[in-house]
């Protein structure tokens, strides 16, 4: 009888609004609890208006990954593969907290092998785990890729939306509004795709997890939430685009995150290892771009890319729908 009626609870809308109004409010807890103490920021001494922000408290994404795991594991059925996503995804939020803590920034090297590791074990999990979900498609062709080819590309897929989203946080609310348009999109295809809803539950807790955090990151902002929190991001979302079935959708469900964000990584890599600059004229990241070089406000900043990643999506959407 006790087993019924969990069963029948656990599918029940009671069961649904429990589960999403547990997520902004353990948040919102959190932050309450804990704000006073999270690490200040130091400012950036490069990016425009950088030093705005130093005394901010910073790393604030402990607060609403913390939230969005525990939230997940007490209310969405606990496979093995997604243990091992929820690990990884600890263990990124870890890392860059402990960096946003630290007095003196950690090296890139080591954040880049960090990011790595963590990126080629969250592959291999999806590769393990998903055999019929190996293939991609584009423009209506369907092709699938051999385990270890797929397993590559994944890794490089995590590793390059962990760096996107962590360099796209530079301007208040930029990121998780730009995150979160990404984020829906992914839901809404996966659930037009008539797959499993368990990913799109995870997204929803999630977003529903930056909102508390959104509500003191709005400009003028009184806490970041650091490379704990962006990084964190990058991974999840990486997982959710490969429960689509089609990990090219990366490209225009994720698109303005990865201009922003790889732009720069491109331009460090074509000057230092090939000794030209061919976006010399262009200011990375590309939301700094527009602020220095076109005049625009972060809120022009924010609704222009955050209405750019709509029409991207939408149309995306209607293609292969």
């Amino acid at each position: 009888m006790l087993f019924n009626f969990l069963n029948s609870f656990a599918s029940s809308k009671i069961y649904y609004f429990a589960m999403l109004i547990s997520a902004p409010l353990l948040s919102a807890i959190f932050i309450a609890a804990f704000k006073n103490k999270l690490p200040k920021d130091h400012g950036r001494e490069f990016a425009v208006n950088g030093m705005k922000s130093a005394g901010k408290m910073r790393g604030a994404g402990i607060l609403f990954v913390c939230s969005f795991i525990i939230c997940s594991l007490l209310f969405i059925p606990v496979t093995a593969e997604y243990a091992i996503y929820y690990l990884m995804i600890f263990l990124e939020m870890l890392s860059g907290y402990l960096d946003d803590r630290s007095e003196k920034p950690w090296g890139e090297y080591l954040k880049g092998i960090i990011d790595l590791v963590i990126s080629a074990l969250t592959a291999a999990t999806f590769v393990i785990f998903n055999p019929n979900l190996l293939g991609m498609s584009f423009f209506g062709m369907s092709f699938r890729l051999p385990k270890i080819v797929f397993g590559i590309i994944a890794a490089l897929v995590v590793w390059a939306l962990i760096n996107a989203v962590n360099c796209s946080d530079g301007i208040d609310g930029f990121c998780t509004s730009l995150s979160t348009v990404s984020l829906l999109s992914i839901a809404a295809v996966i659930y037009f795709s008539a797959q499993t809803n368990e990913t799109i539950l995870l997204i929803a807790l999630l977003v529903l997890s930056l909102i508390p955090y959104l509500w003191k990151n709005a400009e003028p902002s009184t806490m970041m939430m650091g490379d704990a929190g962006s990084r964190a991001i990058g991974v999840f979302m990486s997982i959710a685009i490969f429960r689509t079935g089609n990990m090219l959708l990366v490209i225009p469900l994720c698109l303005m995150l990865c201009l922003d964000g790889l732009l720069g990584i491109i331009k460090i890599v074509t000057i230092r290892f090939l000794k030209i600059n061919p976006l010399k004229k262009i200011r990375t990241p590309l939301h700094d771009h527009f602020r220095k070089n076109k005049g625009w406000s972060n809120t022009q900043v924010i609704f222009r890319f955050g209405m750019i990643q709509a029409i991207v999506s939408a149309i995306t959407l209607a293609i292969i729908k």
